[in-house]
């Protein structure tokens, strides 16, 4: 007998994770197809929320709507879950040079930082820190993805809405009207899979712009603190007293494997921040998705209506998640029309280029 359901979403990251939540919250029966890939993106991110872009300290992109979006709903699932979700956190950045310290203090001269920003009274960490050039306070958070995801997917199984399963786009039967998988009918489908989609044949026109990156997990002894630390590398506070330490970006890679070449870059890296020693606990690597002009791709095949996408949200997919869920969660009630700055049809627009 075939099951029936209103969406299949592909993927349980943080992508598929939020659309599938804000579908259900519109009373839509969801069935999420993933198999747990270890060194997906999501699951080797360390979820961090960042208020400001690059190293012009420039505000994110639609942050004043989309943090206080996703802190209310992490909060919801917080309670839903019973786990912490979301930390508010100090970012500790220390400035690689006085170039980059210079241009922070023309922007907190013009006020134009003020409310992400803050100067620091007085160096902490100077036992374990190289900081010459001095730091700038960024008031940040991060997402607890290594048990958020699980005890979503955990949630999930016990509904009946995971299938627990690498999707074959093979066996994908696309009708008039509908799409059936596997004995599964849905009115749509909806690919939240990360790099995978870069593969998709339905959606061949995307310009992913993949990169690789890879992380490694150090332990540094004596240092105790809740604030990222970030230099030309990032270390995130975990929960065994660990610190996540990355992240590289490679274009250009053979595989999706750790390898001995950045472990160097990374540990080059922490040599250049740290005055103590550390020991190397872990390394690991994933393949990021995001589209071309940085924004996400969210919408449907113009050929194909039945295929959706919700992809492409990049370093920021821990902020913009919640946001972008709920709003094509809205385009899909029939609400709103989706934002145009995301809509996939960019890329099937001949006349764009």
């Amino acid at each position: 007998m075939m099951k029936q359901v209103d969406y299949i979403i592909i993927g349980q990251g943080i992508a598929g994770t939020m659309l599938s939540w804000f579908l259900k919250q519109r009373g839509n029966k969801v069935l999420v197809i993933d198999d747990a890939k270890f060194n997906s993106a999501s699951r080797v991110a360390a979820g961090i929320i960042n208020p400001v872009s690059g190293r012009r300290f420039e505000p994110a992109w639609l942050y004043d709507e989309i943090f206080p979006f996703a802190k209310s709903t992490y909060a919801e699932l917080s309670a839903l879950l019973n786990i912490n979700i979301l930390t508010e956190r100090r970012l500790w950045n220390v400035f690689p040079s006085l170039q980059l310290k210079e241009a922070f203090d023309a922007k907190v001269s013009k006020g134009l930082t003020d409310k992400y920003t803050a100067v620091p009274q007085a160096l902490q960490y100077e036992e374990f820190l190289q900081q010459p050039f001095g730091v700038a306070i960024i008031f940040g958070a991060t997402v607890n993805l290594k048990s958020f995801l699980p005890a979503y997917r955990k949630m999930l199984a016990a509904e009946n809405a995971l299938l627990d399963d690498t999707f074959d786009i093979n066996k994908l039967i696309i009708n008039e009207s509908d799409v059936t998988y596997c004995g599964i009918s849905a009115k749509k489908i909806i690919f939240c899979d990360g790099m995978a989609t870069a593969s998709n044949k339905y959606f061949e026109k995307i310009k992913f712009l993949p990169n690789k990156g890879e992380v490694l997990l150090v332990r540094i002894p004596g240092l105790e603190t809740s604030d990222i630390i970030k230099k030309s590398i990032t270390l995130v506070p975990q929960e065994d007293g660990t610190f996540w330490a990355g992240s590289s970006f490679v274009w250009d890679y053979a595989d999706e494997q750790p390898t001995w070449v950045q472990r160097d870059h990374l540990e080059e890296k922490l040599r250049q921040l740290l005055k103590v020693p550390y020991d190397v606990t872990g390394h690991l690597a994933a393949v990021r998705p995001s589209g071309n002009d940085r924004r996400p791709i969210i919408g449907f095949n113009p050929e194909y209506p039945a295929l959706g996408i919700f992809n492409g949200l990049g370093t920021k997919g821990c902020s913009l998640a919640p946001f972008m869920a709920a709003h094509f969660s809205d385009v899909l009630a029939g609400t709103t029309s989706l934002m145009p700055e995301v809509d996939v049809n960019r890329y099937f627009n001949t006349g764009r280029g």
